[in-house]
């Protein structure tokens, strides 16, 4: 990775083990045939989409890492609208790992892990943006094999399990053969897709293309120096004053809260410096149900379980319900919840139309990486029944 200048596209998704209500159709139909409990009826097992990301740091990546950070949301807002083949919503996890930089420890093969699997999008971006380039080695079947061991990849055969590797260097690199790496995610059901940035011959002749067929994964070569052009819209300015109104419905409680609220901020101005579209596509996210934070948002709590109410210590209330009684506070997450469901409602509703705007404006203007990600995660998705709404 040390000859270029552009990689990356996005990130984009997703999700973990369950066991009774999967995405696969024969298995939801060989469990209608066994007796279902109480408790499993009550609560469905949740079905994943778990998807790691292993970027290559090295020199000249860092035009690769804008486009990821951008093209998050892209992502983010595709898996909104997915479902398994019973009709639920699965959920989104992603991981992400760096390799390749000389920053990092050579007795690690030049990898970290950045960040395991997550649903928390704030986090997941915050991450993105603290990524720094430097030359370095890139050991394609070490950092996979490692993501392999270190991230739990769930039992459940109808989880959709996926890495993406995307890097310009040879796929060969390093000590560690990557067929046995590959081997390894065939064991585990995780499919390999590979991003070679550079000739799409070229990516072959250095196995790039080997590393995925071998997991019945995709290979894709992408034009990593292209710039991603936006297309703005009549809509945006408005959907990014709601966002603004979005914010405010948020209570933020216990130790973390306060700081968490402080990441919510930080990864608008994030996306908003990165240019004025992508907080546009930030706030699209934040308006689906994908953008959940139940660990420091009252609103999304007493959503999941209206008794943590009751339990919260009054010190871990935010400043403007300290001293309220329970059905005060109650009363105003309930109002806050409301207004948060209006405004999710009207930047959908924008953004309905702001996406027949685009469909009527553009030509090729999104980014090579979000087309070939989104490509490859719909073929692999469909063959254990994932559809989309639209």
């Amino acid at each position: 990775m040390k000859h270029m200048n552009y990689f990356l596209g996005s990130a984009f998704l997703l999700f973990m083990t369950g066991t009774s209500y999967g995405c696969n159709l024969n298995a939801h139909t060989k469990e209608k045939t066994t007796l279902v409990t109480q408790s499993t009826a009550e609560k469905p097992s949740e079905q994943y989409v778990k998807i790691a990301l292993l970027l290559d740091t090295s020199n000249s990546m860092d035009g690769l890492i804008n486009q990821a950070k951008a093209q998050l949301w892209d992502i983010v807002n595709e898996f909104t609208h997915a479902k398994c083949g019973t009709g639920k919503r699965p959920s989104l996890q992603i991981a992400l790992y760096e390799y390749g930089n000389d920053n990092l420890s050579s007795r690690e093969g030049y990898i970290r892990q950045v960040l395991g699997f997550s649903n928390d999008l704030d986090e997941i971006s915050e991450k993105l943006f603290s990524l720094t380039t430097n030359g370095g080695e890139e050991y394609c079947g070490q950092v996979i094999l490692t993501s392999l061991k270190q991230l739990d990849w769930g039992k459940n055969a109808d989880d959709l399990k996926m890495i993406f590797i995307a890097g310009n260097e040879p796929f060969t690199q390093g000590k560690l053969d990557y067929k046995d790496a590959t081997t390894n995610a065939k064991e585990k059901d995780v499919i390999v897709n590979t991003i070679f940035c550079g000739n799409y011959e070229q990516g072959i002749s250095t196995m790039w293309k080997s590393g995925a067929t071998l997991t019945g994964g995709e290979y894709m070569a992408i034009d990593h120096n292209r710039q991603v052009v936006h297309i703005n819209t009549p809509y945006d300015d408005v959907i990014i004053k709601l966002n603004s109104k979005l914010n405010g419905t948020y209570i933020s409680y216990g130790s973390i809260g306060r700081q968490k609220k402080e990441l919510q901020y930080a990864q608008d101005a994030n996306a908003a410096e990165l240019e004025e579209v992508v907080a546009v596509k930030r706030a699209v996210s934040k308006s689906s149900r994908l953008y959940k934070n139940s660990t420091w948002d009252l609103v999304d709590a007493a959503e999941d379980d209206e008794s943590l109410i009751a339990e919260l210590p009054q010190k871990d209330l935010p400043e403007e319900l300290q001293g309220k009684t329970e059905s005060e506070i109650k009363a105003y997450v309930k109002q806050k919840k409301m207004e948060r469901e209006e405004i999710q409602k009207q930047i959908q509703e924008l953004n309905a139309k702001r996406e027949v705007y685009i469909a009527e404006n553009q030509k090729e203007e999104t980014g090579e990486l979000e087309n070939a990600m989104l490509s490859a995660i719909k073929a692999q998705a469909s063959k254990k029944n994932y559809t989309w709404d639209k």
